[in-house]
């Protein structure tokens, strides 16, 4: 497994992200909360820059018209299609009742270090 050297943390505030190309792949690194993710740049669905989308929280709902809005800063919406991926897992937030059968829905994760101040990404 290789490092590669994307930063220092002092570059990337609470809830900030950075796209950065690595080995011909385009990578979003994330820092949520002080901790650092990195998913791929791509969404499985029809290839749109996933990591171009907005960064929000989970929305859920318990009644009509009340909405509670939680893990701020750690879902990432695709920009055209609006589906939801975990920041921290890559994996797509999807109603537990609906099942998505035409699409396998996969998003690369990468492990990511910090070491003496400097940001790695492990591919």
């Amino acid at each position: 497994m290789t490092r590669y050297p994307v930063g220092r943390i002092s570059e990337w505030t609470p809830g900030s992200k950075k796209i950065i190309q690595i080995e011909g792949r385009s990578i979003g690194v994330y820092n949520v909360d002080g901790h650092f993710y990195a998913i791929r740049n791509l969404c499985p669905h029809q290839g749109a820059e996933l990591c171009a989308g907005i960064t929000t929280s989970f929305v859920t709902s318990n009644v009509p018209g009340e909405f509670c809005f939680e893990r701020e800063g750690e879902i990432v919406r695709c920009p055209w299609h609006f589906w939801e991926f975990d920041i921290k897992t890559g994996q797509m937030v999807v109603d537990p009742r609906t099942r998505t059968k035409t699409y396998d829905v996969t998003v690369e994760r990468y492990d990511v270090t910090v070491d003496e101040e400097q940001i790695f990404v492990h591919m």
